[in-house]
């Protein structure tokens, strides 16, 4: 227990209130700064906002779809200024909550199986060992 802040809490500012910690972490106003990540390696930052831009167009998926799957790795990988930017990209390019709702369950169901399949590893490890 933190002695200072009483059990993992801290004070956000003198006499605020008590926050858990991370509790201001996120904050999805900076997205829009995101470009702002190149500042101090231009060439990389360019170089990888083209080829993010390319990924996205309509291609052999349409630019709708892809938004799609971006929203599933997003729930996937836990990236909260993804999930922000990928919903409001779908749903500005028709999707509804139905088909975004749809998105995360194929999300889950992916990350649910990827964790039941690494059973077979262990299975594997206790015959070896013949428990």
């Amino acid at each position: 227990m933190n002695s200072v802040t009483g059990g993992g809490l801290r004070r956000r500012a003198r006499g605020a209130k008590l926050l858990p910690p991370m509790a201001d972490y996120y904050d999805s106003k900076d997205l829009a700064d995101f470009p702002k990540i190149a500042e101090h390696a231009p060439e990389l930052g360019e170089k990888f906002f083209d080829w993010y831009g390319a990924v996205f167009q309509d291609g052999a998926l349409t630019a709708r779809e892809k938004s799609l799957i971006a929203l599933g790795v997003a729930h996937a990988v836990q990236c909260a200024y993804c999930i922000d930017a990928y919903t409001k990209d779908a749903m500005e390019k028709g999707c509804d909550v139905e088909q975004l709702t749809e998105a995360v369950h194929v999300s889950a169901a992916i990350k649910g199986g990827s964790a039941l399949v690494h059973g077979m590893q262990m299975r594997k490890v206790a015959d070896k060992l013949g428990m």
